[in-house]
């Protein structure tokens, strides 16, 4: 069960350069700013802890996280911010949903179809594909001296599926249990290093050569979005 995780495959991942650090972080900031105007103490509000722990870990100023948390539970910022969901079949004929936070949804979604047909893709209408996702609570566990007795481990705690990789220890979850199961395995002395909710492919895709470099372009050039916060495909990788 060692190695890369498949799971990694529903979901690409941000690669962290000094060029994309900055976008990256307006990105975080929109997700903190919008989950905020549920409320901005992060205990209290799970989706907040969630994006504050995303830009922790991509090392986010402590000062630009209290400030996105500032704006959002004010409601001055981040009211006219929408989340939407947009489906497609891309190059090669993979199945893609890209989660946006927008300012001006006509705007983003003739940005996103224009990606969609300039790569040989689709964009399709609400539910075209997410029929071939699961959506699903996901967590990484910091690995310890003895990785099948933690795997073991997370079971009993109530994880659905448990699967050693090079992160650390991917944990998967119902979306309703993923902060109540994150509490858990924190109590029993674990390392959770991330927990977001996820859409998980159901029968992933192979694809190699010329077919694997075409679809990874036109994912990642949706992911270079300033609205798109998460890609999500059944490309194998």
């Amino acid at each position: 069960m060692s190695g890369h995780s498949h799971w990694a495959t529903t979901k690409r991942q941000k690669a962290i350069t000094d060029n994309k650090r900055g976008q990256l972080f307006t990105k975080l900031i929109r997700a903190i700013t919008v989950a905020a105007r549920d409320g901005g103490d992060i205990h209290s509000n799970f989706k907040l802890r969630l994006a504050v722990d995303k830009a922790r870990a991509v090392n986010m100023p402590k000062t630009n996280i209290e400030r996105a948390i500032e704006r959002g539970s004010g409601g001055a910022e981040g009211g006219g911010l929408t989340e939407a969901l947009y489906e497609g079949f891309g190059p090669e004929n993979i199945a893609v949903i890209t989660a946006v936070l927008t300012d001006n949804k006509n705007r983003t979604a003739s940005e996103i179809k224009k990606i969609f047909e300039l790569k040989g893709g689709r964009l399709g209408q609400p539910g075209s594909v997410a029929f071939l996702f699961a959506k699903k609570g996901h967590l990484t566990v910091t690995k310890g001296p003895d990785c099948q007795k933690q795997i073991l481990d997370l079971i009993d705690q109530g994880a659905e599926e448990v699967e050693e990789a090079e992160a650390g220890i991917e944990v998967l979850t119902d979306p309703a249990n993923l902060y109540s199961l994150k509490q858990k395995i924190e109590g029993a002395g674990m390392s959770v290093t991330a927990a977001e909710l996820v859409f998980l492919a159901k029968s992933p895709v192979t694809l190699t050569g010329e077919e694997q470099q075409k679809a990874q372009e036109f994912l990642d050039t949706l992911d270079e979005l300033d609205d798109v916060q998460e890609v999500y495909s059944n490309l194998s990788v």
